[in-house]
């Protein structure tokens, strides 16, 4: 960011960056604190995955519908709105007597945090029309998503040593008060020009298509596929085929899909979205090897992941400056290529590695992941008209959600199915540890679990070398990545 950018921007942007590391946050803070919960308030066992999952499913479900309406009723409006109902939710969840009402708030913080994501991107993208130093704020944004949630586990762990479980959600409460105080002050109100209702059969689709697709998925890792979780996918994306159809013939849409008529916009928001599911996905099966392959505890898995959302944070703030000198597209190429060399590093894992190996492996995956998630997401953003930046804003934030929970499960599948494969007599490592007693069996199953993560990590070195190839010759063949609704700034 420049000298000349004006300090006002510049706190506005800190605002923006504490609602972002708070919206994300919430999306792992709850995993330490999950024990406590259960022995206090005696969920059931469905009860339980419903307190860690339904946030995310409702962050999912809500945001295009809430980006959208930012766009007529004013993104800082919406922010504030949100904002508020997110400091009561907090302190209904961290005071919540019984599971039931523990969901719920849970649920409706979900909807409150679809407010905030996307209108802290459109926010930031009004805030500075330079295109350099929009794509910086946009990567500052982006590393504050990162960070939050990589030190929701830390956060709430440090909470749970000294205080009750409710702790862990009762933060959000004080930090919105200050949010609403300083929101007025240093962030400008932008809404679309021409305000027409928003199309609320649109919306019922949306919620319509993203709610069961994402549960359908989450149930196929945690269950294998089923006919009730292959259903609810189906069922997702028939009902998304129909939300499509509807947006192509109304005049003033939801999400504008004529702008996936652009192939490099489409290219862009793929590539965003196959980059999430990669990284979502190597999340996932390096959480289980540090536990139940290292037989590290929660929170000393926690700080052993820490380095890998760093690697996130500082390619998010490198890229732009990167941009100054080359082509966005190249940048998004390039870190694609470092990615592909960390997934090729954890091929290289075994039960007898050790830490620095996964470490090196999901650090250089992560940082390699980072200019993606910031320069991919100033396109998106970038690609819109100004008057449709909150809806555009909303579909960078819902596209990683679709495919972290997509990586999740088909990764996580092959994790399990090779696993599965080898005969170890469990269906899950974390099975195999609590039963078995022969340590020479016990060695089998975690040898047979990194054998799944090297196949998984060779399909993701596989398919980032192919994004890698395909956003670097799109590139080189157009002036620009995205559409040219955006001639402010320089070209991609």
């Amino acid at each position: 960011m420049t000298t000349e950018t004006p300090r006002r921007a510049r706190a506005g942007l800190a605002v923006l960056c504490v609602v972002s590391v708070l919206a994300s946050l919430e999306l792992t803070v709850t995993h330490l604190a999950l024990p406590a919960i259960d022995a206090d308030l005696r969920p059931s066992a469905t009860q339980l995955l419903w307190i860690v999952d339904v946030y995310a499913f409702l962050l999912a479900g809500s945001t295009l519908a809430l980006g959208a309406l930012g766009d007529r009723i004013g993104r800082r409006r919406l922010l504030m709105i949100g904002a508020g109902a997110y400091g009561v939710l907090s302190a209904l969840a961290a005071y919540a007597p019984t599971p039931e009402l523990l969901i719920a708030a849970r649920a409706l913080l979900g909807v409150a945090g679809a407010t905030l994501m996307p209108s802290a991107f459109a926010l930031a993208a009004t805030m500075f029309r330079d295109a350099r130093q929009r794509a910086v704020a946009l990567g500052i944004v982006v590393a504050s998503v990162a960070g939050g949630t990589a030190v929701g586990p830390l956060v709430g762990g440090a909470l749970l040593e000294r205080f009750w479980w409710g702790s862990v959600f009762l933060l959000g409460a004080p930090v919105m008060v200050l949010i609403l105080v300083l929101g007025p002050v240093l962030l400008p109100e932008h809404r679309a020009a021409r305000s027409a209702p928003i199309d609320l059969l649109s919306v019922g689709l949306s919620l319509a298509a993203v709610l069961p697709l994402v549960w359908g998925l989450k149930e196929i890792v945690a269950d294998g596929v089923g006919a009730a979780a292959l259903g609810a996918v189906v069922a997702g994306l028939v009902v998304g085929v129909v939300f499509v159809a509807r947006q192509r013939s109304l005049a003033d849409p939801v999400v504008d899909v004529r702008l996936f008529r652009d192939p490099a916009f489409s290219v862009i928001v793929a590539t965003l979205t196959l980059g999430i599911f990669v990284l979502w996905a190597a999340n996932y099966y390096v959480a289980q090897y540090l536990q139940l392959v290292q037989d590290l505890d929660p929170l000393e898995a926690g700080l052993w992941t820490a380095p890998s959302a760093f690697g996130v944070i500082a390619g998010s703030l490198l890229a732009p400056r990167l941009t100054r000198r080359i082509r966005p597209g190249v940048v998004i190429g390039a870190g694609l290529t470092v990615s592909m060399v960390g997934f090729v590093l954890l091929t290289q894992l075994t039960a007898t590695s050790g830490l620095g190996l996964v470490v090196a492996g999901s650090v250089t995956v992560s940082a390699g992941l980072g200019p993606l998630m910031a320069l991919a997401t100033d396109q998106v953003v970038g690609a819109a008209p100004p008057e449709r930046a909150g809806a555009a804003a909303a579909l960078s934030s819902m596209a990683p959600q679709l495919g972290g929970a997509l990586g999740i499960a088909v990764l996580g599948s092959v994790v399990a199915a090779v696993f599965r494969s080898a005969d170890t007599g469990a269906d899950t490592l974390g099975a195999a540890v609590a039963s078995a007693e022969d340590p020479a069996v016990l060695a089998a199953a975690r040898e047979a679990f990194t054998d799944g993560i090297a196949v998984a990590a060779t399909v993701s070195a596989v398919l980032v070398s192919a994004l890698a190839i395909s956003v670097v010759t799109l590139s080189a063949r157009r002036d620009s990545v995205v559409p040219t609704h955006r001639p402010r700034g320089r070209s991609a």
